[in-house]
């Protein structure tokens, strides 16, 4: 989607601008690749969805009270795992998941008649986690299985100030770097569509044992795509060691049945938690869980260490190892950079006849958003190809640069991948 509208400050110098020809086999055309995909009950995803929960919260309340988001970054969230114990046909939580918020954001805020007035942080990010596990988890309950908690350092803000800076173009916080790339492989589109069709409402109303918690790996050799699947078994809707393998067998079935419609001239073999025991004579051995996700028993997560702002870990393509989930959507280019990046990359691809995009955005502490350090164009085509394709780069860089600020209320409304 372009972001149209005109912003009153000019965008970047062409010299900034760097558009080159890559030579390389498209990922696509290679020997081997490699994705994977962390899904809704991995403790890493939590960590990220609890940390952009809370960003969220925070530009709502900051827009109601003082009408602009102030600053905040919170994308520091650990989830430490709990205990539980797993019994057929039932199984109860025996220690709690702790989630810790952490980060900084504006507590206080100087009004234009010389008050001070209080943000309730604790109160929103307590808000904030519970309203995200019980709109996303059906056994996981924030009320018992989860303690909640936040250290978040204080600052403040000055309203008249704020007002006069409004319109202004925000500068950098940080000097950092935005990746993006397009299109998707048939490999990567497949680890996504998967994770996201096991975690579907469809799924859970024919397979409700099938848990939160799903883990793909991919891997392509040659023609065949190997497809590795972690999927926790609800404990409460398995009677029976036959029950489980049961379970195991139908979201092998309807994996295949997916990769059967997502690629093509392609085989696909499915392997569903093979760390199983085969021989296990009771619940020992079988990947089962009490609430949907391995947090409750000793699996840890934390902001950033799961899926890029695509919603995939692809090492065989440029990343960036900055979290995007939690930072604050106005000056935070560890956020804005990668979505925008992706954006851009799939907008040169859908307006040429390039193979692969590739974009980089750097920023510089202190610089305008919309005028990066530098920005690098990679495109994946043949001579004649690129030497067409470049001369779209400009104007679409261009285009998305100058609207960057757009992208605040897109973030507000969760309308954006972020992982």
């Amino acid at each position: 989607m372009l972001i149209t509208g005109h912003s009153a400050v000019t965008a970047m110098n062409r010299s900034d601008i760097y558009v080159e020809r890559l030579n390389v086999q498209p990922v696509a055309a290679r020997s081997v690749e490699i994705v994977e995909r962390k899904g809704l009950g991995h403790p890493d995803y939590m960590a990220d969805a609890v940390a952009e929960a809370v960003s969220v919260a925070l530009c709502k309340e900051y827009i109601q009270r003082f009408g602009s988001i102030l600053h905040h970054n919170v994308d520091k969230v650990l989830i430490v795992g709990g205990q539980s114990r797993p019994k057929f046909g039932g199984g109860e939580v025996l220690a709690p998941i702790y989630v810790l918020v952490a980060g900084r954001a504006t507590t206080e805020v100087r009004t234009e008649r010389g008050d001070t007035e209080t943000v309730p942080i604790g109160t929103l990010v307590l808000k904030a986690v519970r309203s995200w596990i019980k709109g996303n988890f059906r056994y996981l309950d924030p009320d018992i299985h989860v303690i909640i908690d936040y250290k978040i350092g204080k600052g403040s803000a000055d309203l008249v100030s704020i007002f006069e800076r409004r319109k202004e173009i925000p500068g950098a916080n940080d000097t950092s770097l935005g990746v993006g790339f397009a299109p998707l492989s048939e490999t990567e589109k497949l680890v996504l569509e998967v994770e996201r069709y096991l975690n579907s409402a469809e799924l859970k109303r024919e397979l409700p044992m099938v848990g939160e918690d799903i883990k793909v790996m991919g891997i392509r050799r040659g023609s065949t795509i190997e497809l590795t699947i972690a999927a926790g078994m609800v404990s409460r809707h398995i009677n029976s060691k036959d029950d489980y393998f049961y379970a195991k067998e139908e979201v092998k079935k309807r994996v295949e049945n997916l990769s059967a419609r997502v690629v093509e001239d392609k085989d696909v073999n499915v392997y569903v938690n093979t760390g199983d025991d085969p021989d296990a004579k009771n619940e020992s051995g079988l990947y089962l869980v009490v609430t949907g996700t391995s947090a409750e028993h000793g699996d840890d997560g934390a902001t950033g260490r799961g899926n890029r702002a695509n919603g995939l870990i692809t090492p065989m393509r440029p990343m960036s190892m900055e979290a995007t989930a939690g930072k604050n959507p106005v000056n935070h280019v560890g956020k804005i950079y990668n979505v925008l990046a992706r954006m851009i990359a799939e907008k040169i691809v859908q307006e040429t006849e390039v193979e692969e995009a590739y974009v980089e955005l750097i920023s510089q502490i202190g610089r305008p958003i919309n005028d990066p350090l530098i920005a690098h164009v990679g495109l994946v085509a043949k001579e004649e190809v690129y030497n067409t394709a470049r001369k779209y780069v400009e104007p679409i860089l261009s285009e998305y640069l100058k609207n960057i600020t757009k992208l605040q209320s897109e973030f507000i409304e969760e309308r954006l991948q972020l992982f």
